[in-house]
């Protein structure tokens, strides 16, 4: 059965998630007060109105409480985005995920009763520095505040090496739960201790960041 989204707020963030959401079938929609952007989004989104997401009438006339998801992604009017947060809760939305502008605006979503909440400019600046701190470190995605899994490139250091060898998770409080092999398309879930490595196969690794960094450290980084 298709999902249903509904995407408040067309800036970047919401545009985005409103493209790729509309590209993966899903039924999405869109609500912002601008115009211009409604009318950018009516050919891509399921529906696309001009609407006022703070006034609950509205949102029961356009169905809003039968949708499963709604994102709010509101940019910097920080009152209207606590104000349908608040609406939507009161709907009895299944799921909502705000966009929040700052760690007061988290504290306030958290109360109000949203489900997840994000913010994509903190948390796409720790991904960019991170990776310009360590080359080693191919992509990144936040599980919590201290906890992640990240892409490594395998180094001199472990090649040949069989993950029972390395006893990665024992050494270094980190597990490998996938490894793509450098001369083939596919990718090993759930590798076996006898898998061995072979130098710039890509490990999937999750676990805290501190263990993380001490595993690249240690193991990853070229003398």
């Amino acid at each position: 059965m298709k999902r249903e989204f509904a995407v408040i707020g067309l800036g970047r963030f919401g545009g985005s998630i409103c493209r790729e959401l509309s590209a993966d079938g899903m039924d999405v929609l869109a609500i912002d007060l601008d115009e211009e952007k409604v009318n950018e989004y009516k050919n891509i989104a399921a529906h696309a109105v001009i609407a006022d997401s703070t006034d609950e009438k509205v949102l029961k006339e356009l169905g809003v409480r039968n949708i499963d998801h709604v994102i709010v992604a509101i940019g910097d009017n920080i009152q209207a985005s606590i104000l349908t947060t608040l609406m939507l809760v009161e709907l009895g939305i299944k799921k909502i995920t705000v966009k929040a502008q700052n760690d007061y605006h988290e504290k306030v979503l958290n109360k109000i009763g949203a489900d997840e909440v994000v913010h994509p400019e903190r948390d796409m600046g720790r991904r960019i520095a991170h990776s310009i701190i360590s080359t080693n470190i191919l992509d990144h995605l936040e599980l919590s505040d201290d906890h992640s899994i990240v892409e490594v490139k395998a180094g001199k250091k472990m090649q040949g090496k069989t993950l029972m060898d390395l006893d990665i998770r024992a050494q270094y409080g980190c597990n490998i739960v996938a490894i793509k092999e450098a001369d083939e398309k596919g990718i090993n879930v759930s590798p076996m201790a006898t898998q061995q490595i072979d130098q710039d196969d890509i490990l999937i690794v999750i676990g805290s960041d501190k263990d993380i960094t001490r595993f690249e450290k240690q193991l990853v980084v070229e003398d």
